[in-house]
């Protein structure tokens, strides 16, 4: 038996250091097999353009945008939309949703889809004009392997995170979207609203009162195929659990987050040893990404004050157990508007109910970007086809939605009661 359990520690070891070793190796170097460097697809550009054309982001006007009168300077975010197999249409619309030229777009679709469905991605990007003006799109061209509920997930977002470091300097927040994931309301109505926010703020929701995870998530032992093999295949699990950390506190929450770039640097860069500690335990977690960024936050002493307990995201779960959400639909649209949230997930590939948000929510026909303060083009044709100054958001009535959920979290009775508990 303690030969059993001695063979068990040095499997379990052995794959920890291979997670480690990989994960340096993206974030730290750029090279290898998870490279996003020349030796990708053509048309993967070493670097986004920095939007420094006069809109106001210029050096002589470091104090604010030049057409705000006053108002806060706007952020810029920067997005990371996954896909699989079969959701090249999906990030197709749902990059023409997002789609605001002051922020950055990293689409991603791991190696389970075919280069066909990569190079057809990527026609698309490059096709589109506005897009190619501001190059503030990218495709990854190296796909990672992404194994579902493996700890290859987090090594995917922490990959695509490195890639914004180094390649998008001057951006606020991160936000990571799915295929099945759609915006409730306009980039102008988020950028206006987060221009009044502090920047230090990471939007995710967490507890560390993790109830039935904890037997089905904290104590299983498993082993990711995906760290070592090139084809897909589920995780397997160990005979033996293991018992709950007591050098840290476990928090878990929700795999969609809103996260600082400060932050996001701290985990890459990780100049205490704490991300590296996680990144150890969390390779043989189930679920990594529903606790990764929330276990760190929480248990440094620089950013535990900083998290908001929510994650923008309007989501209805299956009951019991929660563990996975259901499809979103017509039934569920006045709730998810009166949400607040500006993301909602999941949808079915073309579910009627995504038409309503683009004409009622988004203002946008079929096949278009979603129409801003920086588009200038005449009613009845694509209005963004004449692009003017990106800084001249226009947010509407929708945008109180949001405001009024963001006032309710920062709420002095939901905002520090909240954090980290």
């Amino acid at each position: 038996m303690k030969r059993a359990h001695a063979q068990w520690l040095m499997i379990l070891t052995a794959t920890s250091l291979l997670f480690l070793i990989v994960l340096l190796t993206v974030t730290l170097t750029g090279h290898g097999k998870y490279s996003s460097g020349a030796s990708d697809f053509y048309y993967e550009q070493r670097q986004f353009t920095t939007l420094d054309r006069n809109f106001g982001d210029t050096a002589e006007n470091n104090d604010g945008d030049s057409n705000r009168l006053g108002l806060p300077k706007l952020p810029r975010f920067a997005y990371l939309i996954s896909g699989s197999r079969g959701d090249v249409p999906q990030l197709r619309r749902l990059l023409q949703a997002l789609y605001h030229p002051r922020n950055y777009y990293l689409l991603h679709l791991d190696l389970e889809a075919s280069d066909a469905e990569r190079l057809e991605l990527a026609k698309f990007v490059k096709s589109e004009a506005l897009i190619r003006e501001f190059r503030n799109a990218m495709v990854i061209g190296n796909a990672d392997l992404v194994t579902a509920k493996g700890p290859t997930m987090i090594a995917s977002t922490l990959h695509a995170i490195a890639i914004l470091l180094k390649r998008a300097k001057d951006w606020d927040w991160f936000i990571n979207l799915s295929a099945s994931d759609y915006p409730l309301m306009s980039q102008d109505e988020l950028l206006h609203i987060f221009s009044f926010l502090p920047r230090e703020l990471n939007f995710l929701e967490h507890t560390s009162n993790i109830g039935w995870k904890e037997n089905q998530r904290a104590r299983p032992i498993i082993v990711d195929p995906g760290l070592y093999h090139s084809k897909k295949s589920g995780v397997f699990w160990a005979k033996e659990r293991r018992s709950i950390p007591a050098s840290f506190k476990l928090f878990m929450g929700s795999t969609w987050v809103v996260l600082t770039k400060s932050f996001l640097e701290f985990c890459v860069l990780g100049w205490d040893n704490l991300p590296r500690t996680l990144l150890m335990y969390y390779t043989n977690f189930l679920s990594s990404p529903e606790g990764y960024f929330h276990t760190l936050a929480c248990n440094h002493k620089d950013y535990q004050n900083t998290t908001v307990n929510h994650n923008l995201h309007y989501i209805r779960w299956d009951s019991p157990p929660k563990a996975n959400p259901i499809n979103l639909t017509l039934e569920h649209y006045n709730d998810m508007v009166q949400s607040g949230a500006p993301f909602a997930g999941s949808f079915a590939r073309d579910d009627p109910v995504l038409d309503i948000i683009d004409k009622e929510l988004l203002k946008r026909p079929r096949g278009q970007f979603t129409p801003g303060g920086w588009c200038l083009g005449k009613l009845g044709k694509d209005p963004c086809l004449a692009c003017g100054n990106p800084n001249a958001v226009k947010p509407t009535v929708v945008s109180k939605m949001l405001e009024k959920l963001i006032v309710k979290l920062l709420d002095s009775e939901n905002f520090r009661p909240k954090q980290c508990k």
